[in-house]
């Protein structure tokens, strides 16, 4: 499906968070310090599209927390209880840009666009690349609708759910490993290849809730359950175990996830594998084991998102280990939405 837009105007809010498209030289290395309106400022608008900006925080996004999370995702609903607006674009890190995409996507009913975007190269750069990323991201959430959250990069358009950072340095540094991009840009249109696979959003979460410890823990030639069973020790409420292979650890870390479980302690399988499912294959310490010891297999979804749903269902209200658990499970799965996306204005090329 092509998407162009009709002559009516667009009004879009660019929420800024920092990262790379607004970074600088400091005299040592890069740090995020331009303000969304500098960001703006360096990049074309396209035709019938009014730009608002919103200055949220600024800072490179290894320093992402789940507080600034949770204060973007209820800026992003507030910006659009006001019905004038159109669609939204976050400007972010590409660190944790698929952490905080998906979250987002997590809890977005609204059929109007949340599109992130960011940089590789600097702001301010000659050949920065932010300039034109941030032209695309307008184009994308002036046009589409009903797609959920969406991450604009090099021309490409990406679900968040899946999405993660396949390169660290590259133009095009973000794929779904397991899956497709959702669409491309080009001549003026976002063309979408498919539709994206979202499980029914999510109220936003209480406020003044503290938020949970949830951390992540790598399986490896000669682990141990120690740095596991410290996560334990530090108060983590949730934990994500990356397995080799489609999802395997050892024996005794089996042990350790049974003695999490017992107490109460979601924990996730994922692999640190590039690509591919998580699957109950081998025993001995295997996904079999780790399965039958109370872990919930990621699916598709790398360490950091599954981190991210495991987040999602400790925020919930669901009021038991039981029913979080199996929240967590649908949203790890993921399931197709059943209502078709809505188009503002669609065309069939």
């Amino acid at each position: 499906m092509k998407w162009t837009r009709d002559s009516r105007p667009r009004r879009i809010v660019v929420i800024s968070t920092g990262g790379t498209i607004a970074s600088r030289w400091t005299g040592s290395g890069y740090a995020a310090d331009a303000s969304g309106d500098d960001v703006v400022a360096t990049a074309a608008v396209p035709d019938a599209v009014n730009v608002e900006v919103v200055d949220l925080f600024n800072v490179n996004s290894s320093r992402m927390t789940t507080g600034r999370q949770l204060a973007l995702l209820r800026t992003v609903h507030e910006t659009l209880a006001d019905p004038g607006v159109d669609g939204i674009v976050v400007t972010h890190g590409t660190d944790t840009l698929e952490e905080s995409a998906f979250f987002l996507d997590l809890h977005h009913s609204d059929p109007r666009p949340v599109v992130f975007t960011g940089a590789q190269r600097p702001f301010g750069t000659g050949d920065g690349d932010g300039p034109g990323n941030l032209y695309d991201a307008l184009q994308v959430a002036a046009t589409v609708h009903g797609l959920g959250v969406l991450v604009v990069f090099d021309g490409l358009v990406h679900a968040a759910r899946g999405t993660v950072k396949t390169k660290t340095l590259a133009s095009d540094p973000f794929a779904d490993p397991s899956g497709d991009r959702l669409g491309r840009l080009g001549f003026g249109q976002v063309d979408v290849e498919r539709e994206p696979e979202r499980p029914a959003p999510l109220p936003l979460p209480a406020t003044g809730r503290p938020a949970p410890r949830v951390d992540i823990v790598m399986h490896h030639s000669d682990a141990d359950p120690l740095l596991f069973d410290a996560a334990l020790a530090a108060g983590a409420q949730g934990i994500v175990l990356v397995g080799t292979g489609a999802g395997n650890a050892t024996p005794e870390m089996a042990e350790a996830v049974a003695h999490a479980v017992d107490r109460g302690v979601l924990v996730v399988l994922s692999t640190r594998v590039a690509s591919g499912p998580v699957a109950e294959v081998y025993t001995g310490g295997g996904a079999v084991d780790l399965a039958a010891a109370g872990a919930v297999l990621a699916g598709t979804l790398r360490p950091g998102q599954a981190r991210i749903a495991l987040l999602t269902a400790l925020l919930s209200d669901t009021p038991s280990t039981e029913r979080r658990t199996a929240l967590l499970r649908t949203l790890l799965e993921g399931p197709v939405r059943s209502e078709p996306a809505l188009a503002a204005t669609p065309s069939h090329a």
